[in-house]
């Protein structure tokens, strides 16, 4: 349930800096998102035009280039430059902070999506959504959910402009002829526009926001989050350790991706991992041996796509220990997925579906329609959960596939929940709290056992051992994505080292090199 109480923060975008706001008001039945951001007076934006023009002629930008994602940002920083330069020549006058400000203004009108720039620096925001000119932009914010903005676009023709902007940088068109368009920006955010008549009130822009700073599996397990317990995450890793494959399922907006993502460091820095995914958004340790690949839509004429189905089968053939799959959708997809399992690949994807049951009737049933056999290959299901009146996700559900015969030698593949969440208590709890893993699982332990040998003991032992590894990292505050990875690779290298680390109980200044110290200074992890 969105807060009642009032918040307030500052954010900032190429010098432009504003004030949020959020408060709730008698007559309204969705708290406001105000932006407080600096009003260009009328004389001050004639002058704007007239140095519009100046800049594009003095930096001389080249079609080829302001097309070009990899050059904007370039383009960006020497457009702020020029533009101040003209500002000071002609309003001498003002301070450096207002030739700066406007600057940036300028800037954002001319290469940007004009205030809706400074709304993609607040990562407090998942998605900002334009849904037509007569209403203003709509935000979902992390903590109040859904909340109306103060800013509203000119004109249909202005969200055209920003939607047709968005798709020429990627080789993308929206017109009357094709009205949808799937993009991204160069940040890496996802895009989607639709025009009128399609969307019968107007153009619309619906932007997800890439997670500049992604959660951690540290993240998840801290206790205000509580997405899913520490005895989970420990089991979750000893799976990845032992290249079990694994599928993240849940609803839309439910974290799938945010866990697949939190579970990456768990891979060992050893191995080559390819990660196949229509709109970059995942975010693994720079260390790791990994080849990050996305698909290609097909330009105007029809040619040049680059499908997901072609980049699986191409990665079988660059020698992946991993592969990761953004998400399975199509039943050649599937099929690619599930011979790389049982071809000795570990296979990591998301999927769409409420219960791990429901896992199994999707890819059994139409559109994927695989074989029942072919569902021996996947060891574990987790399913994401999103409360949307309480603004929060839990990890629904843990389940292993579980392979039988059934009379007549017909296979069958049964589904056995190891944890589920009780939200009466909103914990994730195994299925009978008092007994052993040993005792509820019907496959994992097993199939642990035969790959390392593990006695009972030894398994539980194992559990715990990650376990204080997870809530040691949570307790010094280790977050980042390359500080949590460097822990587990680590780990990996040396496990006596790791875990006298926890048990002295070491801080991050003892253990981590200056760089990765500047990290987490720069996220505020550390003082």
């Amino acid at each position: 349930m969105p807060k009642s109480k009032e918040k307030e923060y500052e954010i900032s975008a190429d010098n432009v800096k504003a004030i949020v706001r959020i408060y709730s008001k008698k007559e309204d039945y969705v708290p406001t998102y105000e932006l407080i951001r600096p009003i260009i007076k009328e004389a001050t934006s004639a002058v704007l035009n007239s140095i519009r023009e100046k800049l594009i002629r003095s930096i001389g930008i080249s079609g080829r280039e302001i097309l070009d994602p990899k050059v904007i940002e370039d383009i960006r920083e020497r457009s702020l430059k020029e533009a101040d330069k003209l500002i000071a020549e002609h309003m001498p006058h003002i301070s450096k902070e207002k030739r700066d400000i406007l600057a940036g203004q300028l800037v954002h009108e001319m290469f940007g999506l004009g205030d809706i720039e400074l709304l993609l620096k607040d990562d407090d925001l998942e998605e900002i959504v334009i849904n037509n000119s007569e209403e203003p932009v709509w935000v979902y914010h992390k903590e109040y959910g859904w909340l109306k903005t103060n800013i509203k676009l000119k004109s249909e023709g202005e969200i055209y402009n920003y939607a047709s902007m968005i798709g020429r940088r990627i080789g993308r068109q929206i017109t009357n002829l094709n009205p949808l368009m799937d993009a991204h920006l160069t940040t890496g955010d996802r895009v989607n526009a639709t025009l009128f008549p399609i969307s019968t009130q107007g153009n619309t822009i619906t932007i997800r926001k890439f997670a500049r700073n992604p959660w951690t599996i540290v993240h998840l397990i801290d206790p205000e989050i509580k997405t899913l317990s520490p005895e989970v995450a420990a089991l979750l890793w000893l799976s990845i350790e032992y290249e079990l494959n694994v599928i993240i399922a849940g609803g839309t907006a439910s974290g799938k991706t945010s866990l697949l993502n939190a579970l990456t460091p768990f891979m060992p820095p050893t191995q080559r991992i390819i990660s196949i995914e229509d709109t970059r958004e995942l975010q693994l340790p720079e260390f790791l041996h990994w080849v990050p690949m996305t698909t290609r839509e097909p330009n105007p004429e029809g040619k040049g796509e680059v499908s997901m189905l072609e980049l699986m089968v191409n990665s079988l053939r660059m020698r992946p220990d991993r592969i990761i799959v953004g998400e399975i959708r199509r039943q050649r997809q599937a099929e690619v997925l599930f011979e790389a399992m049982h071809t000795g690949h570990s296979v990591y994807s998301t999927l769409h579906a409420n219960t791990a049951d429901e896992v199994r009737r999707r890819m059994i049933n139409p559109p994927i329609s695989l074989p029942e056999s072919m569902l021996e290959a996947l060891h574990l299901t987790v399913v994401q959960f999103r409360h949307r009146r309480l603004g929060i996700r839990r990890t629904f559900e843990v389940a292993e596939f579980v392979p039988s015969m059934r009379p007549g030698g017909k296979s069958k593949v049964d589904v056995n929940v190891l944890y589920s969440w009780d939200p009466r208590k909103d914990v994730i709890e195994r299925v009978r709290p008092n007994a052993k893993l040993r005792d509820i699982s019907m496959r994992l332990v097993d199939e642990i056992r035969m790959h390392t040998g593990m006695s009972d003991k030894e398994f539980e032992d194992n559990i715990e051992e990650k376990k204080k590894i997870l809530q040691w990292m949570l307790k010094q505050n280790i977050k980042t994505v390359n500080t949590v990875g460097k822990v587990i690779a680590d780990y990996y290298r040396d496990k006596d080292y790791v875990l006298n680390l926890v048990k002295k109980n070491k801080t991050p200044k003892q253990i981590f090199e200056k760089k990765l110290l500047d990290e987490m200074r720069a996220r505020g992890l550390i003082k």
